[in-house]
């Protein structure tokens, strides 16, 4: 059932090696080999266009999937960003194609926050003609916030737009710890 995706995950992986010096696709086989719960978010990353990759570890030795698509995913574009702000268009009449956090729950992904959108950059350039939604700190999504980020100009920019904002040109990244 998942041979298809180990094979794309495989050839991904050998294309990109600057992505995780270090490890070994036998590792990272062993580790998906036996966490098999997590090929099913890695299946929906690949399959709204994300192209995971492997990008490192955690602190715990996780190794990190994340989405390596040169643009934000085009499956997960026209999102606003969490279930208020959808309820909130949809009351005005204008109806996002969904919300970032509760796609991203159905996918069984993290939300890359900045600091962790900030390092996928370092290996980049990702998202120089779209833009992706970060987690937002809870200060900012209590004021009606959210944040998003992309690549212009030679860096990295973090920005603030309203939760309930959508554009087809912005979606998100996710990551899996495996």
């Amino acid at each position: 059932m998942f041979a298809e995706l180990m094979e794309a995950l495989k050839a991904r992986f050998e294309a990109n090696m600057q992505r995780h010096p270090g490890i070994t696709w036998e590792e990272v086989r062993a580790r998906l080999e036996a966490n098999p719960e997590k090929l099913g978010a890695l299946k929906a990353m690949e399959e709204t266009g994300g192209e995971p990759d492997v990008i490192g570890r955690d602190a715990e030795g996780r190794l990190l999937f994340c989405d390596c698509s040169a643009e934000s995913p085009a499956g997960r574009r026209g999102l606003c960003y969490d279930g208020e702000a959808q309820a909130q268009r949809e009351k005005k009449g204008v109806v996002p194609q969904g919300n970032v956090l509760d796609m991203a729950a159905d996918m069984g992904v993290e939300l890359l926050d900045e600091e962790e959108y900030r390092r996928l950059q370092e290996l980049g350039p990702f998202d120089t003609k779209t833009s992706s939604w970060v987690k937002a700190p809870e200060e900012i999504r209590q004021r009606g916030g959210a944040l998003f980020g992309d690549f212009r100009y030679g860096r990295t920019f973090i920005y603030h737009n309203s939760a309930g904002s959508f554009y087809s040109s912005r979606g998100f990244r996710g990551m899996v710890r495996v």
